[in-house]
């Protein structure tokens, strides 16, 4: 009898497996993916992971998914479920991986499979900048911290808690950790946490926040696949092995991150409360004529501050003048009778930056853009002289990522006594492109959807 009962538990429990794995599982997810076609990414709608700017998808993980469905050959459906729910949606197989920024732990490795590692990350404390009180962890004694739940964030805290230290952890539904961020920026929270790489990207929107210090070693971020999925952990990691090697994930990288070090707080400050201000006054015009000649008008925007701060009084000792800092030799040859106006300024400049991108039309973009913004500020016969350099060291005269290493050198006679147009302060154009693709970005947030 006891033989027998045992045997109809066993086909019961096989029944059920069965049953659940064909309600929730389709087979093996790579056999899947390449007789659909299609691979289905689980990410985060926020703005280091995915997002919609101007109907075009954007974001770091989402940039590494779209590669990956290229490398596989597939395309690539993006399904953008709760924070606590990727873990349920992989395993029922609404999407085949996870990459959402996912810090590696133990504690999730029990749920899923990861990839190897592809960015290290490290968990800090955020403060208002102005928190003199909270100097390290056990500051952190009988304060509240504000944090998403299911994060990495949560276990760190509750490690902490358990070893002694006597906090109160605050936890919050699916709430991005940008908005904890500012959250502490406006003063409705004294404490969160975030991710180093979340911090760096979100600081030039909050500049009242502060890094303090780090609650956690080091962490790696990976991808995650379903238990078991070695096929596509597989693919996952000599994807991932290919990109370094060609230098794909770093320019990845470089493409959100490159200027997350740049940071003036005064600056900042200035800047956030001067496209409160001062914009509206010229928006009308800079969106004309952005549509003009093509360019995005929060690009245009982005320029005429770093050149003027939308002050069209403006007025530098090398002669160039009005809210777009044209010479008087530009000015004319642009049709501008009056560079202190700022409706004439601003469609003549970007008449005149039209005029630069015209010119280089043997770059593709984003690189010819930013040689474009490179020749505004510094002039095209520098960039030309910058290129030629490039040529003779064998280097690609269209990259940026080349020029901006090459343009510093025409500081020095042994370059610039040999080139056409002379001496050249070559790190000003490097860092002006840098602080117009901050204050760009910063404009662009404003329409992330």
């Amino acid at each position: 009898m006891k033989g027998k009962r045992r045997k109809k538990q066993f086909l019961l429990f096989v029944f059920l497996s069965f049953t659940i794995l064909v309600s929730c599982g389709r087979g093996k997810v790579l056999d899947r993916v390449e007789e659909l076609g299609e691979i289905t990414v689980l990410t985060r709608n926020n703005a280091h992971c995915y997002y919609i700017y101007r109907d075009k998808p954007m974001g770091f993980e989402y940039d590494l998914a779209k590669a990956f469905s290229e490398y596989l050959g597939v395309k690539l459906k993006v399904v953008t479920p709760t924070w606590e729910g990727l873990g349920d949606s992989l395993d029922c197989e609404e999407g085949d991986f996870v990459a959402a920024s996912l810090t590696i732990t133990e504690q999730r490795k029990k749920l899923m499979d990861f990839s190897d590692p592809y960015l290290s990350v490290q968990q800090i404390a955020i403060l208002h900048k102005n928190n003199y009180q909270i100097k390290g962890i056990e500051d952190l004694k009988e304060k509240t911290i504000h944090i998403r739940r299911g994060t990495s964030y949560e276990e760190r805290l509750n490690e902490l808690k358990d070893g002694g230290l006597d906090i109160n952890i605050e936890l919050y539904d699916d709430i991005p950790t940008e908005e904890l961020i500012g959250m502490v920026a406006r003063r409705e929270i004294e404490v969160t946490i975030a991710d180093s790489n979340i911090y760096a990207l979100n600081r030039r929107y909050y500049p009242d926040v502060k890094m303090a210090f780090p609650i956690e070693e080091p962490q790696s971020l990976g991808w995650a696949v379903k238990k078991g999925e070695r096929g596509l952990l597989n693919k996952i990691n000599d994807f991932f092995d290919k990109i370094r090697k060609e230098g794909t994930l770093v320019k990845t990288y470089e493409k959100y991150y490159a200027n997350v070090e740049i940071f003036d707080y005064v600056d900042l400050k200035r800047y956030h409360q001067r496209i409160r201000t001062r914009l509206p006054k010229y928006e009308g015009t800079i969106r004309e004529a952005a549509s003009k000649y093509g360019f995005d008008w929060r690009l245009i925007a982005a320029v005429i501050y770093q050149e003027s701060h939308l002050d069209p009084g403006a007025r530098s000792f090398t002669g160039v003048e009005g809210i777009m800092q044209l010479t008087r030799e530009t000015a004319g040859e642009m049709g501008i009778k009056d560079r202190s106006d700022p409706e004439q300024s601003i469609m003549g400049g970007v008449k005149y930056l039209d005029r630069l991108y015209k010119r280089l039309s043997n770059a593709n973009e984003p690189d010819r853009l930013l040689i474009t913004l490179a020749s505004y500020n510094v002039g095209h016969g520098h960039i030309l002289d910058a290129q030629d350099i490039a040529i003779k060291k064998g280097l690609d005269p269209n990259s940026w990522a080349v020029l901006k290493k090459i343009l510093p050198l025409l500081r020095y006679p042994k370059y610039y006594k040999k080139s056409r147009y002379g001496y050249c302060r070559g790190t000003e154009p490097v860092r002006y492109v840098k602080r117009i693709l901050t204050y760009y970005d910063i404009l662009k947030r404003e329409a992330i959807t």
